[in-house]
């Protein structure tokens, strides 16, 4: 493929961008943005009931058109596809590179990778959030429900109580 052909491409991605729309309740939104150009990206990401695959991925955003397009054809790639979460991780920038053509791209390599960039922030959130809640714990780390009898099973204090527990009887932390 030509550089005028790559050109071409990205300019059809730019003016009809692929999967681009906001998401009705998605497991993860990620914003990403390239302050050097100013490209903001916001993906939408929910993950199919295995927990490895990607059942809804879209995506929103402004900026210049090699952002735009490298989001649109980013998506298309991951749809067409069928990419798992694990497929995601496993691509490097270098795929964004060659795929929109390393000469239509090679000044602008943050404007070309911002979506993949994005994109694996979204699922490594997602991850870490499933391994939260694995543990017991809401995405903000806090406890998920206090279970005061599998608390005490395993010798675990959780909250408040657990700083009430270190002191000495008859010693109050409020001073």
């Amino acid at each position: 493929m030509d550089r005028q052909e790559q050109i071409e491409i990205l300019v059809d991605h730019y003016q009809n961008p692929r999967h681009r729309h906001a998401m009705d309740d998605p497991d993860v939104t990620m914003p990403g943005g390239n302050p050097g150009c100013g490209d903001v990206i916001t993906v939408y990401l929910k993950p199919g009931e295995d927990g490895k695959s990607i059942a809804e991925l879209s995506w929103e955003g402004d900026g210049c058109t090699i952002s735009q397009a490298a989001a649109s054809i980013l998506m298309e790639m991951v749809h067409d596809e069928q990419w798992s979460l694990d497929d995601v991780l496993e691509h490097d920038y270098t795929t964004m590179i060659e795929v929109l053509g390393k000469e239509a791209v090679q000044m602008r390599p943050k404007c070309a990778t911002l979506a993949l960039g994005t994109l694996k922030a979204a699922v490594r959130k997602l991850q870490r959030d499933e391994l939260r809640r694995q543990h017991g714990m809401n995405p903000d780390g806090t406890p998920i429900d206090a279970d005061p009898e599998h608390d005490s099973e395993f010798g675990i204090v959780v909250g408040e109580k657990a700083y009430d527990e270190q002191l000495p009887e008859g010693v109050s932390r409020e001073h």
